[in-house]
């Protein structure tokens, strides 16, 4: 079955963090999919941490090239984006995040993410409690 990524779980791809072993096994396990909001948004942690001194920008490009090379298929965001804002609004948390979620719902899938917050919310509505999973 087809598993939707978020950004917190594709950045522990190519940067070591928390649950980066259980990231990882991922792209092995399953079929991935995104909405390609995926790529701009690891970009922009990425140049943060790079901006921060945190990692080089070598290190940055290369962990995004990284990202970039891992098969994961694109869902377009655009269509799914009125379904996210509604999502938000429900759940009063940032549309990106609930795009991913959105994805899910029309993929007929589950989102994997490492966002803690962001689980738990969407855990507590029973709409979305099986829609979402903790990495």
């Amino acid at each position: 079955m087809t598993v939707i990524v978020d950004a917190s779980v594709a950045l522990k791809w190519v940067l070591t963090e928390d649950g980066t072993d259980r990231a990882r096994a991922l792209i092995t396990q399953s079929p991935l999919a995104a909405p390609d909001l995926l790529w701009i948004e690891c970009a922009n942690v990425l140049w943060v941490k790079a901006r921060r001194g945190q990692i080089t920008a070598q290190d940055a490009r290369a962990a995004c090239a990284a990202i970039a090379g891992t098969p994961i298929r694109v869902v377009r965001a655009e269509p799914l984006v009125a379904d996210a804002l509604d999502i938000a609004l429900e759940l009063k948390h940032a549309a990106y995040d609930c795009l991913y979620l959105a994805a899910a719902l029309a993929e007929r899938c589950v989102l994997v993410t490492a966002d803690t917050t962001f689980a738990t919310k969407a855990a507590e509505q029973v709409r979305f409690a099986g829609t979402v999973r903790l990495l």
